[in-house]
C-alpha cells in the first residue's frame, strides 16, 4: 500500500469515474486504474463497485475511503510540520467562504495576498458554513472566513471584524421615512430575506427578535442573492437587510434607500476559522492579519464603521 494509491482511490471517490480522477491527479487513466486495482488486490476487497454509472462506492469501500482520507492527510501534516519549523510562508492553502461575504471581502483583500505571499497557491470555494465545517473536519479545507461565534469545540476563531447591518427600505414603505431603525420595527413577514442554508438569515431572525410565523401576505420569497432581494424591494414586495460592505457597491439611487440602526449597531462577527489540530499556522497568519489590515481602513459612511474586533482570539 502507498500513500499515491490511497491519493489515486480518493481522487476516483471524488469524481465517481477513472478517466475524469486521472485527470485531476495528472496521470493516465491507465496507471490510475492500475494503482486502485492493485490496492483492491492487496487488500482483498472490492473498492469500487464498476458496474453502476456513475462509479459508487461498495459497504467497504466506504470505510476503506475515510481511512485513506486520514492517512493522506496525516502524510501532508509531515511537510507542514517541517515548514512550521522553518517559518516557511508558502504552499497550498484551500479556504471556504461563506457566499454572504465572498463577493466584498474577496476584492478588498485577494491581490494584496497574492502579491504578499507569492509562493502561496490559495484556493478559494464559496460554501455554506455547515458544509465548510465538514470539510475543515475531514481535512479538505485549512480554513473557513465565516459568521461566528459558532461554539464549535474543534474549531478555532480568530475574529477579523463586526459588520453592521443596514435597512434597505425602497420608497412608500412604512419606514421610508424613518432616519434611525429599531429593531422593534422590523416585521419579519415584511422583510425578504435570503433561502434556507444561509447564516445570514438567521442573523435577521435574531435582530428581529422573531420567529417566522405563517405569513398572512399573499408573497413571501427566500432568494439566495441579496441583489434578487434589492430589486424585489424596489418593486414594492418589502424592505430587506443588507451587510454594510455589499451596501458600498450600490447605486447612487438605491443608497438613499439606505437606513442605518440605532446604536448599538446589530452587526455579525466574521472571523477566520480553522481546526485545533491545523498546523499550517504561518499561513493562517498571514491571512489573518492581510484581511484585518485591510478591513482597518474600510470606514463607513455616516460614521458606521466596520470594527476591528476585541473579543479574545
Amino acid at each position: 500500500m502507498t500513500i499515491t494509491q490511497f491519493q489515486y482511490v480518493l481522487a476516483v471517490a471524488k469524481y465517481r469515474n477513472f478517466t475524469t480522477a486521472a485527470e485531476n491527479s495528472f496521470v493516465t487513466q491507465p496507471t490510475l486504474s492500475m494503482q486502485v486495482q492493485k490496492l483492491e488486490e492487496e487488500l482483498g476487497v472490492q473498492i469500487f463497485d464498476r458496474s453502476k454509472k456513475p462509479l459508487q462506492l461498495t459497504e467497504i469501500g466506504e470505510q476503506v475511503v475515510r481511512q485513506a482520507q486520514i492517512i493522506v492527510n496525516e502524510s501532508d501534516r509531515m511537510s507542514d510540520i517541517v515548514a512550521q519549523q522553518k517559518g516557511f510562508v508558502g504552499g497550498e492553502f484551500k479556504v471556504g467562504i461563506i457566499p454572504t461575504v465572498s463577493p466584498t471581502l474577496l476584492p478588498m483583500f485577494l491581490a494584496n495576498f497574492i502579491n504578499k505571499y507569492p509562493k502561496v497557491c490559495l484556493k478559494i470555494e464559496e460554501q455554506t458554513t455547515e458544509n465548510i465545517l465538514k470539510k475543515i473536519d475531514n481535512g479538505e479545507y485549512d480554513a473557513g472566513i465565516l459568521a461566528t461565534p459558532l461554539q464549535k469545540n474543534n474549531i478555532v476563531e480568530l475574529p477579523l471584524y463586526y459588520e453592521p447591518f443596514v435597512a434597505y427600505i425602497p420608497v412608500n414603505h412604512r419606514l421610508e421615512h424613518s432616519k434611525t431603525i429599531y429593531s422593534e420595527d422590523l416585521d419579519i413577514n415584511d422583510i425578504l430575506m435570503l433561502e434556507d442554508g444561509h447564516c445570514f438569515k438567521e442573523s435577521v431572525l435574531n435582530i428581529c427578535n422573531q420567529d417566522i410565523v405563517e405569513s398572512k401576505s399573499k408573497f413571501q420569497l427566500k432568494s439566495g442573492s441579496f441583489e434578487t432581494l434589492i430589486r424585489l424591494a424596489n418593486e414594492g414586495l418589502g424592505m430587506t437587510l443588507l451587510p454594510y460592505l455589499h451596501t458600498l457597491e450600490l447605486k447612487e439611487n438605491e443608497k438613499k434607500c439606505l437606513h442605518y440602526f440605532a446604536e448599538p449597531y446589530p452587526a455579525r462577527e466574521i472571523s477566520l476559522v480553522h481546526h485545533k489540530n491545523e498546523l499550517k499556522m504561518q499561513l493562517v497568519k498571514a491571512l489573518h492579519d492581510t484581511i484585518a489590515g485591510v478591513i482597518r481602513g474600510a470606514i463607513a459612511f455616516q460614521n458606521v464603521k466596520i470594527i476591528s474586533p476585541t473579543r479574545k482570539k
